[in-house]
């Protein structure tokens, strides 16, 4: 049996003094860089959007927080962050990047991406299933950010596929928006996700 750790999104936009700021989100990494040497595979994620994608308020001229309908569903508008190429893209430079994979989710303007799976449409596939399966692997750990968005998505996604799939709330900060945390653990628990 062979156990990956995914790594969600620890980078700077989404840690503090970022653009989309997570309370705290720089608190885990040193947790998340001493588990690394545990598992067979560390595959890393990153935020990766193209200038004035279409999850960004400023794309829609409205506050960031609010909800539009986009063809495949409701989309949370976000402030612009981790824009291509800019700093608040980067990985927290605190944390290890000597990862096997890196994947990039959010690069395609018309639809967002929270789940290291699936784009938000939960059809379009980042890769990442197959990389895993062909790895042998069927067994995965996460951790990262944010626990009620990106890691609940990719944690669901996953137990969906058929992963084993354990979270590591210690190692995981939440944006926690009109009771998202109460919801994505619900939604984890319910889809057989271990969190511990």
């Amino acid at each position: 049996m062979t156990h990956a750790l995914i790594v969600i999104d620890i980078q700077n936009d989404f840690c503090p003094g970022g653009a989309l700021a997570v309370a705290g989100g720089n608190d885990i990494i040193a947790g998340v860089n001493a588990l690394m040497d545990d598992f067979d595979a560390v595959i890393l994620t990153q935020d990766w959007h193209p200038r004035g994608h279409s999850s960004f308020a400023t794309s829609h001229n409205a506050d960031p927080f609010t909800t539009t309908q986009m063809p495949y569903g409701p989309q949370v508008l976000w402030p612009d962050h981790c824009v291509q190429g800019t700093g608040g893209a980067a990985f927290h430079p605190d944390l290890r990047t000597d990862a096997d994979l890196i994947i990039r989710k959010g690069f395609n303007p018309a639809i967002d991406s929270y789940s290291a799976f699936f784009e938000n449409d939960q059809t379009t596939p980042t890769g990442l299933e197959g990389y895993l399966r062909t790895r042998g692997i069927n067994t995965l750990t996460m951790v990262g950010l944010a626990t009620d968005f990106c890691v609940n998505f990719s944690a669901v996604d996953a137990a969906k596929l058929g992963f084993g799939v354990t979270v590591r709330t210690d190692l995981c900060r939440a944006i926690d928006m009109d009771g998202s945390l109460v919801a994505a653990t619900t939604a984890m628990q319910n889809a057989g996700v271990v969190l511990l």
